[in-house]
């Protein structure tokens, strides 16, 4: 069986456990030099095998990472239309990805591994030089902490969307009382700037403190650009040629509970470019 064929899947391994785009490439790449340099004609679950071969390659670009910035936004996947995505991200949305960001890398092999991939803990475990029944305490600490900070969105898309189109008019007419009802009233905003923009690095908390920040910046409201962020309802703000941020949202039944922004420069050139009209 080729290898090609089983690329989709390891790319979104790889994804899931990185958070870059550029480093899932890497890591593509990676478990295919290991594939060409092995006799595999014994192996009989090529998938499975090269499965835990990328998992492998991960781990080991986990731990020569260097310490994560506390609020870091990875790489979304931003698109017009769900097709062109479906294989890569399914329903993983951005806030989900912020959480496992915040793992340790072999809780983070495990549950993705085990819980989005159905990979069993018996072939999980000589991965991360672990027993099977520790492997499984790892994905339960991890599981944990996902259902514990990770907000699981509305499964309707059109109340997905009309939550934002309607914060976005509220943003542009500085309705700050509209704001407030469509914001949860715990709301996050988590913003990135980079390094090139550190001062649009922020974690923003309560619908209050977001609803102020939104009427502030009410003036880019009307240069946004309905996308699909990771699946999910977004937009790009592009006053000009340029985008200058991607806007990731989380709705809940009918009220925002995450916003996640990208506004690095550095890297919105590489995560629009899919998107662009």
């Amino acid at each position: 069986m080729d290898f090609d064929e089983h690329r989709p899947r390891l790319r979104a391994v790889a994804y899931r456990m990185l958070g870059s785009l550029a480093e899932a490439d890497d890591a593509v790449q990676e478990t295919w030099l290991r594939f060409d340099r092995t006799d595999t004609r014994d192996v009989e679950n090529l998938g499975a095998w090269l499965t835990t071969v990328i998992g492998r390659v991960c781990l080991n670009m986990l731990r020569d990472r260097r310490e994560t910035p506390e609020i870091h936004i990875p790489d979304p996947i931003v698109t017009t239309t769900p097709e062109d995505e479906a294989e890569l991200v399914d329903s993983v949305g951005l806030a989900l990805l912020v959480v496992l960001d915040t793992l340790a890398p072999a809780e983070r092999l495990a549950f993705v591994l085990h819980d989005m991939f159905a990979v069993p803990f018996d072939e999980i475990a000589p991965v991360i030089d672990k027993s099977p029944a520790a492997t499984r305490q790892l994905a339960s600490r991890a599981r944990r902490r996902v259902q514990g900070h990770a907000p699981v969105p509305d499964p309707d898309p059109a109340v997905q969307r009309k939550a934002v189109d309607a914060f976005f008019t509220a943003t542009r007419e500085g309705d700050f009382e509209a704001l407030l009802t469509l914001l949860d009233p715990d709301v996050v905003l988590r913003s990135d700037g980079g390094t090139a923009r550190p001062g649009l690095t922020q974690l923003l908390q309560g619908a209050h403190t977001v609803a102020s920040q939104a009427v502030t910046f009410g003036s880019l409201a009307p240069h946004v650009r309905p996308v699909l962020v990771n699946g999910l309802p977004g937009v790009v703000v592009q006053p000009d040629d340029r985008p200058i941020s991607v806007m990731a949202f989380t709705v809940s039944g009918d009220r925002i509970v995450a916003i996640d922004v990208l506004a690095d420069p550095d890297r919105l050139p590489t995560v629009t470019a899919n998107a662009q009209p």
